[in-house]
């Protein structure tokens, strides 16, 4: 490609592609404009995220006390990790519905 064909390319962007690109509009990435929806978000994946791990922990804690074999120390620790599973699953659900109920009331003015 010689220098006069790589102007004409350019010349041919500049003309007939670059209207295009300068129309198009931006989508915004976090879905909102205001502080109180982005923080709502942030705090609603942050809940998934541990509910997640305490899902994981239950299982975890199953696995503990079906491998432990009769041994009472190992089974009691089984037992432990259950129960602290639990534990955090209905302090996590507790805490999302809190938060949802504290959003919408940001969110709206008024309590629904």
């Amino acid at each position: 490609m010689n220098i006069s064909s790589k102007k004409i390319a350019i010349a041919t962007y500049l003309i007939f592609l670059l209207p295009l690109v300068t129309h198009a509009e931006l989508i915004n990435p976090l879905g909102t404009t205001s502080i109180e929806g982005f923080i709502g978000r942030l705090i609603k994946a942050i809940l998934g995220l541990s509910g997640s791990v305490a899902l994981l922990m239950f299982v975890w804690g199953g696995f503990q006390y079906l491998w432990s074999g009769g041994d009472p120390k190992k089974v009691e620790k089984g037992k432990e990790t259950l129960k602290n599973a639990v534990l955090g699953i209905v302090i996590i659900f507790f805490s999302y519905t809190l938060v949802n109920t504290l959003i919408k009331i940001l969110a709206t003015g008024a309590v629904t």
